[in-house]
């Protein structure tokens, strides 16, 4: 009996994606608009942070046929900035190519995989059958409009048009727009709330978002200080594997074992070198493109277990910084008090992070019946699967907020940033983190850092508030004490009662300072 013969077959990436698009964040017409604008938007804000410009994103979005019943329509989304443009020979592949991009590099970025703005793109082509418009300049003589799509099982650009215009204004920026389908109507709340966020964690950007009902929507940056732009590192070599290796090695120039460790591996001095070879059992002089397949082997294997690598250099991220962050909190949210701690950096698995806490208490934060949280990763707002993330888990289990004086009732909210050069996402739609003991760990230190100034704010209120109903008590019946007094002692004019009060006003005052 003669078994049946399976086909097989080669996809391309744009194809894979086309035929899986919910793991990318677009499987349903709201997921889908806010993705797109989502990742529109961080490719924007990258751009610009690449060369140390604050940021100005202008988004619009319109409606451009009626609905379905099912509240489908077809939208028409354009998002400009400032930021470094694309140079002319790579924009068709930059916009048309899936996995191809400029962030496939060791360095803080918010993209991850260089998908999300293609896949926008991809979405919008699938959906509508239109073609993207890119419009972009490095700032040079020339501006260049393009009208591509994507050929999805080549995984190539289809240029449609490409006119080169004058630059006379010698305007920098890319400009995207596209025609997709979404449910506006259902997205809208997140997208709001996304762009909210953001103004928090970027606090130096300037947003303009325009809905389809032609209402404008203004986030104006609170300052145009930035924080220091990320730079390229050298892999650390306990985050290293077998496949890692065999590409370093593929491209080395180096000729002795001891040189290859040194130059390709950050923190690894001479020193640190001949320990480590020592350890791993392998001749430090011999050439490492003459390793065999398990010498190979054997020292990925030995840098996973050596303790004597120096941690990670942290220098290379860009963390938001204390200040920043409680510029972008109050600008936002108008809080009472903040608190915000940066933790110093850490590291998983050879890759350097740094946690940023905030604790907001009063103004716009709502009570909710627990502690609020904003979770935020390399300056991206995280709004969805909260309660797979390690923040709310240490919320949730790890912290007592009581111990803090926070109850159900207390308006409060906790912010959690992660700068790190590869964050540890759970999933390709990058929206919640996974529960790493060491991010775990810095994320409940620094709660809990933040956590005794709310403590001391909250307990000096309530003394000032026992002490404001006091003077209150005194303010009425001094008065008639005063009367009384006046009355039984037979005097004309009353005592002055105001000395008395300022020196109880006072001395309540100075408790509540101690």
């Amino acid at each position: 009996m003669r078994g049946s013969q399976e086909a097989f077959e080669e996809i391309s990436p744009a194809d894979f994606f086309y035929r899986n698009r919910d793991i990318a964040g677009f499987q349903n017409p709201s997921r889908a608009i806010y993705s797109t604008v989502r990742e529109l938007v961080e490719n924007s804000l990258d751009a610009c942070e690449s060369i140390g410009v604050p940021p100005d994103i202008r988004i619009q979005i319109s409606e451009e046929n009626v609905q379905t019943p099912e509240g489908v329509g077809t939208y028409r989304i354009r998002v400009e900035d400032n930021g470094a443009g694309v140079p002319r020979e790579h924009i068709p592949q930059a916009f048309g190519q899936i996995l191809y991009g400029s962030k496939y590099r060791l360095k803080q970025l918010r993209g991850t995989f260089g998908l999300g703005g293609k896949m926008s793109i991809l979405y919008a082509e699938i959906t509508t059958n239109k073609p993207a418009k890119i419009v972009s300049s490095t700032g040079g003589s020339k501006i260049h409009d393009y009208e591509l799509m994507i050929d999805i099982q080549a995984n190539k650009p289809k240029i449609i048009r490409h006119r080169a215009l004058s630059n006379s204004k010698r305007w920098r920026g890319t400009i995207v727009e596209l025609m997709t389908q979404g449910d506006y109507a259902r997205a809208q709340s997140k997208i709001l709330e996304y762009l909210k966020q953001t103004a928090i964690v970027v606090p130096y950007a300037d947003i303009t978002c325009t809905d389809p009902e032609g209402v404008v929507h203004r986030f104006e940056r609170a300052t145009s200080t930035m924080p220091k732009l990320p730079t390229e590192a050298l892999p650390h070599p306990q985050g290293m594997n077998v496949e890692g290796l065999k590409r370093i090695i593929a491209v080395t120039k180096t000729t002795t074992l001891i040189d290859f460790m040194t130059a390709h591996f950050q923190r690894v001095g001479e020193t640190t070198a001949k320990r480590f070879l020592a350890y791993a059992n392998m001749n430090s002089r011999k050439n490492p493109k003459k390793l065999s397949a398990d010498e190979v082997v054997q020292l990925a294997n030995a840098m996973a277990t050596f303790d004597g690598f120096i941690s990670p250099d942290a220098s290379c991220l860009s963390p938001l910084g204390e200040k920043l962050l409680e510029a972008g909190i109050r600008k936002q949210l108008e809080p009472e008090f903040v608190a915000v701690v940066q933790r110093k950096p850490s590291s998983y698995s050879g890759f350097p992070f740094i946690v940023e806490v905030g604790l907001a208490y009063g103004g716009k934060i709502p009570p909710t019946g627990g502690v609020s949280l904003y979770r935020f990763a390399n300056k991206i707002p995280l709004l969805f699967d909260e309660a797979s993330d390690v923040s709310r888990k240490v919320i949730n289990e790890l912290v007592n907020w009581r111990q803090y004086k926070v109850t159900p009732e207390t308006p409060a909210a906790a912010f959690v940033h992660i700068a790190s050069l590869k964050i540890p996402y759970k999933t390709v739609g990058k929206e919640f983190i996974a529960d790493r003991p060491e991010v775990e760990r810095e994320i409940l230190f620094g709660l809990r850092e933040a956590g005794r100034r709310l403590s001391v704010y909250l307990s000096r209120r309530i003394h000032m508030e026992h002490e404001k109903r006091r003077l209150e008590v005194f303010e009425k019946y001094l008065p008639q004490i005063a009367a009384f007094a006046t009355k039984l002692a037979k005097k004309k004019t009353e005592p002055d009662i105001k000395p008395l009060l300022k020196d109880v006003a006072k001395h309540g005052y100075e408790d509540a300072e101690d």
